[in-house]
């Protein structure tokens, strides 16, 4: 039996996306863990730390390229079956890690890994647009996407310090131990769903990749972009301009996850009042705040307020982002559901990349202005694309007729 959105309780509704919001902790947690304990891996290991930052790479190709490749072929498969198999099998392939003896294994694991988060979270949002009013769809999407500001905020230095007081391995095998009582909650709590978009992956292409969408998608990879080619940097900044450095840093980089986490639950909110308002408004405050701190960053009041605010808008219009996505997609939307994943993980990579060229070529305040600089072509392709609008449903009924058979409806649960 299937379930709608009309059928799932208020109560029902808040212990589905709790259990969203945990699976994606767990992996959030487990993507950044690596960074922490980057030089205990390259010791145990035995290789360079430029190899063993590899892990990190290894996992965001996981997630750009393998996700949609997963979504791809789960196509016709249940959103409930995959959601639970996918984390199950990220349980698995955390526990592949931490029996890894060698690097080759270990990024073997991280790639592997990696694909099944794009997956999850493709499916997670596919879940929440099949059961959640319209009305609430945002705010459901900001739980999704909190789990993982909060695993940046807390789970992350958490599974750090676990790292470098048992080894880098415990620090997985705890990932592993919560992820199990994940696997658990999941299966409980989430129900069977209506499948929510056309069932050929021909037709869900179709819509996926259209210009609207991948419109939209160019305005995440901009705004995520130039926000990393200046957050990559950001420690270093805090040392040579502002002035600050060991413990202290530590504690402007909690503020600016704790305001990640803060921005993620309000930019729900304000994805369901208006996700294309909101996309405009946050990417032009946010290239105020990089300015800000670029005039005048020297100043450790001034840095911290900038790392308050950059943290509550940077990643308060996430959710806006993928809830435009989903809805300019119409019938694609469980394909085009992992798509701002892949852009936002692309966004990241290059933007570190041109971050790292400013700074080599000009100094560390370059990173800044030129973050500054990327974000700014963001405001403009988000008041672009800010009047586009879904499909016409009328326009999509002839796809119906592409929908799973009898029997591939009955694998929905």
């Amino acid at each position: 039996m299937t379930t709608s959105p009309a059928a799932v309780s208020s109560t029902r509704e808040r212990l589905i996306v709790l259990s969203l919001f945990l699976g994606a902790f767990i992996m959030g947690s487990a993507e950044l863990l690596v960074v922490g304990v980057l030089g205990l891996v390259s010791d145990d290991l035995g290789v360079t730390t430029e190899t063993a930052g590899w892990l990190v790479t290894a996992y965001a190709l996981g997630i750009s390229l393998g996700g949609p490749a997963l979504t791809a072929l789960t196509m016709r498969l249940g959103r409930r079956l995959v959601l639970i198999a996918s984390l199950a099998t990220y349980v698995a392939g955390n526990f592949w890690a931490t029996l890894s003896t060698d690097i080759a294994s270990l990024l073997g694991a991280r790639v592997v890994t990696g694909a099944l988060q794009g997956l999850f979270i493709g499916v997670a949002f596919s879940l929440v647009a099949a059961l959640v009013p319209p009305q609430r769809m945002g705010r459901a999407i900001a739980g999704v996407f909190g789990g993982i500001a909060v695993a940046t905020a807390l789970g992350v230095p958490l599974g750090t310090a676990i790292g470098h007081q048992a080894g880098w391995r415990a620090g997985f095998l705890a990932i592993v131990i919560l992820g199990v009582a994940a696997v658990v909650i999941t299966v409980v709590v989430v129900p069977p769903v209506l499948h929510s978009g056309t069932g050929g992956l021909r037709a869900q292409a179709r819509y996926a990749f259209a210009p609207r969408v991948l419109a939209v998608l160019g305005v995440g990879l901009l705004i995520m972009g130039g926000q990393f080619a200046a957050l990559t940097y950001l420690a270093v900044y805090l040392a040579d301009v502002t002035g600050i450095s060991g413990a202290t840093v530590s504690w402007f980089l909690l503020a600016y996850g704790a305001a990640n986490a803060a921005g993620t639950f309000a930019g729900g909110w304000a994805a369901d009042r208006a996700a294309s308002r909101t996309i405009v408004i946050a990417s032009a405050v946010l290239v105020a705040t990089l300015a800000v701190l670029y005039v005048g960053g020297s100043e450790p009041a001034v840095a911290l307020l900038v790392l308050i605010a950059w943290g509550v808008v940077g990643f308060g219009l996430v959710p806006s982002l993928q809830y435009r996505v989903t809805s300019l997609a119409g019938p694609g939307r469980d394909l085009a559901g992992v798509l701002p994943a892949s852009a936002v993980t692309a966004g990241i990579a290059i933007g570190a990349v041109i971050g790292g060229r400013a700074v080599a070529t000009a100094g560390v305040d370059a990173a800044i202005l030129t973050g500054a600089v990327i974000c700014t072509l963001g405001v403009l392709a988000a008041a672009a694309t800010s009047r586009l609008r879904p499909v016409d449903a009328a326009a999509t009924k002839a796809d119906v007729n592409e929908t799973p058979d009898p029997a591939v409806i009955g694998l929905n649960s």
